[in-house]
Order: C-alpha cells, then sequence, then structure tokens
C-alpha cells in the first residue's frame, strides 16, 4: 500500500465518479481502477460498488476512507515537521540581547545559526546589563549575554606565576575558591628554596608580602611537605616543585588571582520563552564561541 493509492482512494471516495478522480490524481481511468483493485486485494474486502452510473463505498470502504485521509494528515503534519526541524518555522523569531563585552561572541554566533536555519528570524539588541534585566524579567528579550567577573571580591594575594601556595589536604583553608592575606595570618609558613636565584628573589619577596620573613620555615620540598602535613601551617614555593605537589595526595594547592577566571560569561533565558530545538543550538553556539575566544 502507497500513499499515493491513499490519495486516489480518498479522491473517489470524495468525488464519487472514477473519471473525475482520475484526473484529480492524474493518472488514466484504468489506472485508478487498477489501483482500486490493488487496495481491495490487500484488505481483503470490497471498498467500492461499481455501477454504470455511480460509485458508492461500502461500510468498509467508508471505514478505510476514515484512515486514508486520517494517514494522508498526518503525513502531511509530519512533513511540515520535518522541514521546521530543518530549515525553521517561518513564524518563529527569537530577540537576543547583549552587553558590549560580549559583542565578540553573540553576532559571530547568530551568524553560524542563520547560515543552518535561514528562516528563523533573529534580532540583536546591545545594551546595558541593568536594562538586560529588566527587558528579560517582562519578556522583551529571549535570551541575554553578558560578562561579569567572578568572585568580584577577589583574592588580594598576587604572586607572580613562578611560585605556588600549598597546604594539607585536612588544612582549613584547603577547599577555599578565593583566599586573602588575613586568612594566612594565623597560620605558620613554610618556605621550599628554589635552584634560580631569580624565582629565590621572587620567593623572598612574596614571603615579605604575606608578613611571614620573620618567621617562616625554609627547607627542601620533602622538609617543607613533612611539615605542612603534619601542621596547619601553609607553604610556598617555585613552580619547579608544582609536579610533585599535584602528585601528593595529601597537597592541595591554593587558589589565588592567577588560578580564577576574571570573566565569565552569563547566558539567560526568558522563563516564557519555550526551549525550541532552534534556540538550544543557538544557545549552544554562543557558548562554543565564548569558549573558542576565552
Amino acid at each position: 500500500m502507497r500513499f499515493d493509492q491513499l490519495e486516489q482512494f480518498v479522491a473517489l471516495g470524495v468525488l464519487r465518479h472514477f473519471r473525475q478522480a482520475a484526473e484529480k490524481t492524474k493518472i488514466s481511468t484504468s489506472a485508478l481502477t487498477r489501483s482500486i483493485q490493488t487496495l481491495e486485494d490487500e484488505m481483503g474486502y470490497e471498498l467500492v460498488t461499481r455501477s454504470t452510473r455511480s460509485v458508492k463505498l461500502t461500510p468498509e470502504g467508508e471505514l478505510f476512507l476514515d484512515y486514508a485521509k486520517d494517514t494522508l494528515s498526518e503525513l502531511e503534519n509530519t512533513k511540515k515537521r520535518l522541514f521546521q526541524s530543518v530549515h525553521g518555522n517561518a513564524d518563529e523569531k527569537l530577540i537576543i540581547g547583549y552587553t558590549n563585552k560580549a559583542s565578540n561572541i553573540v553576532p559571530i554566533s547568530c551568524g553560524q545559526f542563520l547560515a543552518q536555519y535561514p528562516h528563523v528570524k533573529i534580532e540583536m539588541q546591545l545594551q546595558e546589563q541593568h536594562e538586560l534585566t529588566r527587558k528579560l524579567q517582562e519578556g522583551e528579550i529571549d535570551i541575554s549575554v553578558y560578562s561579569q567577573a567572578v568572585n568580584s571580591i577577589g583574592s588580594d594575594i598576587h604572586l607572580p606565576d613562578q611560585l605556588i601556595l600549598f597546604v594539607s589536604k585536612h588544612h582549613p583553608l584547603a577547599q577555599k575558591n578565593d583566599i586573602s592575606k588575613h586568612q594566612l595570618d594565623s597560620y605558620s609558613a613554610f618556605g621550599c628554596f628554589s635552584q634560580s636565584k631569580q624565582v629565590q628573589s621572587m620567593l623572598n619577596e612574596a614571603i615579605d608580602s604575606l608578613n611571614k620573613s620573620s618567621t617562616i620555615k625554609m627547607g627542601s620540598i620533602e622538609q617543607v611537605i613533612s611539615g605542612i602535613i603534619k601542621s596547619d601551617s601553609f607553604a610556598i614555593a617555585s613552580i619547579e616543585h608544582a609536579n610533585t605537589v599535584a602528585e601528593h595526595t595529601d597537597l592541595v594547592q591554593l587558589k589565588t588571582n592567577k588560578d580564577l577566571s576574571h570573566e565569565q560569561l552569563i547566558v539567560q533565558t526568558n522563563q516564557q520563552t519555550t526551549v525550541t530545538e532552534h534556540l538550544a543550538h543557538l544557545l549552544s553556539l554562543i557558548k562554543k564561541a565564548a569558549t573558542t575566544l576565552n
């Protein structure tokens, strides 16, 4: 059974005339007759009562007519859904607002999106962050994209890239995402000698900045590790010992400013906006573009 056979049967059932149904479906009358006979053979029932003047459907034919109409209607709906899935809904429109800091992300993402879904309309609005928040809350935009500082308080410990801080995994500061100088005041310190004079000079300056120059205990990496594992002390060392610290299961490196991302892309959607396949795809493109540029 083919869809074109269903279309031919529906035409016959509506027009009740072989010649007119054949013309409507653009086949010959004899071809239509054979098509109906094939359907009857497949169904195992007589669907049409033929006479010289008229065409009547049997009770089975009337039931089959309803089935054929429903099937063709569902086929048409499926075709529309498939088209919209691939090409987008011609009536679908997405409004995206973004701040100046996201201006190197949103237009690129929207361009990539429109190349795939040219039928979806996109309106881009460059706004201040407070205006984006208002418009999102009031449903005037579907997506807002802006960049904001992470950990706005921030650590006031500024170490050069050549230095690290670390503690025992049981230390009260071990799981902190952001630490400050005053949090280290109550803890004694260990320092690890560096083979590089330049790095050792940086190490001495960092010790001074942490106000530990008069109390710090200096030693080899082995001595420092042994000292902090048995206490609540913290240690400062050169980057040459980073692998040793990372591989030691009882040690945790503390996060300072150089370990924190200062800007983070915030993408929000309107709560009233339905997350369609197209919206989800656009959001993924925005996040991908942000990752690439960062």
